[in-house]
């Protein structure tokens, strides 16, 4: 590339002192001897012929050398080839071509990306070239899509006969909207919308493969970038999303009280058991031991209770230390009543 820059260069610049030379030899022998004996005064010097083989050269040697970059392959267009055409592109590095007879033609082969966006900003076209497409319950959608692709070197030159530099614009472009049309028509949009999203793109990447190396394009990957719905559909998912939470709240919230409710069982059903346990345990003592009745007797009385009289058969249960400090009394049994006879009065 170096190279051919400074043969340019270096042509040019030949150029243009040989024919400042000439000018200025015309002008100044025109003053003296006319403008026709000048040029024939010209065409006497040997060193004008000697510059201009030289620079005629360097022209030549110019326009021979072609340098490829590592990223294009050249098609030549040449009048001496029999399809006017060389079959076999030019790859990279330095390649000689005949002057005037060939001509150059450079085609990217790296990976190109072309975006269809409803954003200005996003897509290869300015303004809104996203794809409208309708699924097959008649819903309209619009799909942002990009697919990233290459020029098989080896059918560079079949791509520039048939396509030339239109390739995106006549090709590439109308082949995938109208696939993606056609795709989008065999899905419902509730299809579009989960997890068949995913089928949907595998099926196109499929088709354009195939589509586009039988062009003579290799593709890369082929992305569905965003599906924007109408505005009706828009609100009816949302509306459906909202009722949806609040079925799951309620849901949630009925759980919550049959959690409580279960709960408040189990331990009514434990506080039962604890109770019948504690009967039983009860009457196991009373069976072993009669005095636990009085002993749960007197720990049942109220704590203000301080002089208390019992049948005069009960044993004593005293000293009581809950008297507040009262000299322990001494008990004596009750004095047993003695029935007194009546007089009996005659008449």
């Amino acid at each position: 590339m170096m190279l051919e820059n400074v043969l340019n260069i270096v042509v040019v610049c030949g150029w243009l002192l040989l024919l400042g030379f000439i000018f200025r030899f015309l002008v100044y022998r025109t003053k003296y001897d006319g403008f026709w004996t000048a040029v024939k005064k010209l065409t006497g010097i040997l060193p004008i012929y000697l510059i201009l083989l030289a620079v005629l050269g360097l022209s030549a040697l110019s326009n021979s050398l072609v340098f490829i970059l590592p990223n294009e392959v050249a098609v030549v267009v040449s009048l001496i080839s029999t399809n006017g055409y060389r079959p076999s592109p030019l790859r990279s590095g330095l390649h000689w071509i005949v002057p005037l007879a060939e001509e150059v033609h450079r085609m990217p082969i790296y990976w190109q990306t072309y975006t269809m966006s409803g954003k200005p900003s996003e897509g290869a076209q300015t303004g809104d070239d996203s794809i409208t497409a309708r699924t097959s319950d008649g819903q309209e959608v619009t799909i942002d899509a990009t697919i990233i692709f290459r020029i098989n070197p080896e059918d560079a030159p079949r791509i520039f006969i048939e396509w030339q530099d239109r390739y995106i614009s006549d090709l590439i472009r109308p082949t995938l909207r109208g696939l993606i049309r056609t795709y989008v028509s065999q899905y419902k949009v509730d299809e579009v919308n989960s997890s068949k999203r995913m089928d949907l793109e595998n099926d196109l990447t499929r088709e354009l493969n195939l589509i586009l190396t039988g062009k003579g394009f290799s593709m890369d990957s082929f992305l569905v970038r965003n599906i924007t719905f109408s505005d009706e559909y828009s609100a009816s998912v949302e509306r459906k999303q909202v009722a949806f939470q609040d079925s799951i709240m309620k849901q949630y919230e009925a759980e919550q009280l049959s959690n409580l409710a279960e709960g408040e069982a189990n331990r009514t059903i434990l506080l039962a058991k604890a109770e019948a346990e504690a009967i039983r345990i009860l009457g196991e003592a009373l069976n072993s031991n009669p005095q636990v009745v009085t002993l749960r007797y007197v720990d049942k009385l109220s704590p203000a209770i301080q002089v208390m009289l019992v049948p005069n058969d009960n044993p004593y249960m005293l000293p009581l230390p809950s008297l507040a400090g009262l000299p322990t009394p001494t008990a004596s049994p009750l004095p047993t009543a003695t029935a007194t006879p009546t007089p009996t009065t005659g008449p």
